[in-house]
């Protein structure tokens, strides 16, 4: 509320005010702001996903495990006998890609093997399509 104090002007009648009263529109601003942030809408950064209820039945098939293992030289070895080279390798794992139902792939490198080796082997599985790949550790291969 704004009031004017004052005496007014020699001619006797007061000077209107040129300034406009903010303070209502002010006010209307804020109601405004305030019902536009209880309207919003929540923001979810998660994804709603339909899960089955209750527990799997357990599976009595058990997995085919093939075993790839990396000596500290290089050499890789398919389920303990040596692959000759590379082509044999990739054709393995074609194979195995191929299959409806693709076996558990166990790698295991040596500890002493360079990263260059395991890695050409993990590339060559990925290009091929194996999808069920894993590294295991085995104490007594290292």
């Amino acid at each position: 509320m704004s009031m004017s104090v004052g005496s007014p002007k020699a001619g006797g009648d007061p000077e209107p005010m040129m300034e406009m009263n903010m303070t209502p529109l002010i006010d209307v601003m804020l109601v405004l702001i305030i019902m536009l942030i209880i309207t919003i809408p929540k923001q979810n950064h998660s994804v709603n996903l339909n899960m089955p209820v209750g527990t799997p039945p357990p599976s009595n098939i058990k997995p085919v495990v093939v075993t790839i293992d990396v000596d500290f030289d290089g050499t890789i070895l398919w389920d303990g006998q040596v692959v000759p080279d590379r082509a044999t390798l990739e054709s393995k794992l074609a194979s195995v890609a191929a299959m409806a139902d693709q076996p558990e792939v166990h790698l295991r490198p040596n500890k002493l093997v360079a990263y260059k080796s395991v890695a050409g082997v993990m590339a060559s599985a990925q290009r091929l399509g194996v999808t069920k790949i894993g590294m295991v550790g085995n104490e007594q291969f290292q």
